[in-house]
């Protein structure tokens, strides 16, 4: 009797594989990674399914797409000599292919929360005396800086809570604008744009794998699961 096992289904013969529609319906991660399935046939690649283990075919998804998508930043940021990458970024190309229909990882709170981010974190840094952060830091305190980066993150909670924006990395981004890291006006734009770029890299790429991902903002189902990840 043939089992329904990821696993198994992953292993059987090209021949016999039957694509996503054989994974159990009610894994906890397999709709995370059923559209991974589905872009492997579009691909013409389910070859990869009968000789892989179902795990290492994500992995590597994930990999190529963080590889690609800020890879694709960082040579821009290369050529133009601005901060297309920065460290908050990188939580946010997680979110968008880890859990892409999270309500964190739609482009509605990606971008909102980050330009959230960013203003509140530039008012904290201009309000407490813009003190840009020191080259070779060596860990002293600096009162005017731990005081910008408090209310920098608590204003940005306020108003992702009004606002109704769930993105966790825009958290990080207040910290390095605030802090002084990165807080010249001319690259709050940038970083911005940034944020935009990245977002049209996930819709284009969850697409093409598949997935209904939202243009904009995710539509609410009363049947989305516990974790916020329900199609």
């Amino acid at each position: 009797m043939r089992t329904t096992s990821i696993s198994t289904c992953c292993r059987t013969s090209e021949k016999d594989y039957e694509g996503p529609a054989r994974l159990p319906p009610n894994g906890h991660n397999n709709h995370r990674v059923e559209h991974v399935f589905h872009l492997l046939e579009r691909l013409r690649l389910t070859w990869l399914l009968a000789h892989l283990p179902p795990a290492l075919v994500w992995a590597v998804y994930m990999a190529l797409n963080s590889f690609v998508t800020v890879g694709l930043l960082a040579v821009l940021a290369l050529v133009t000599h601005n901060p297309f990458v920065f460290p908050s970024l990188g939580p946010t190309a997680y979110l968008f292919f880890f859990t892409p229909m999270a309500e964190s990882s739609s482009p509605r709170n990606a971008v909102l929360g980050h330009a959230v981010g960013l203003t509140c974190g530039f008012a904290a840094y201009w309000a407490t005396g813009m003190h840009p952060f020191p080259q070779g830091f060596t860990g002293e305190v600096y009162w005017p800086r731990i005081l910008a980066s408090a209310i920098a993150l608590a204003l940005t909670a306020v108003f992702m809570a009004i606002l109704h924006i769930q993105h966790p990395p825009a958290g990080a981004t207040t910290m390095i604008v605030s802090l002084g890291i990165l807080a010249k006006p001319q690259y709050l734009g940038v970083i911005e744009m940034a944020v935009v770029l990245l977002a049209l890299q996930a819709i284009a790429i969850n697409r093409l794998a598949g997935l209904p991902y939202p243009l904009w903002k995710r539509e609410r189902r009363s049947a989305e699961g516990a974790d916020g990840d329900g199609v």
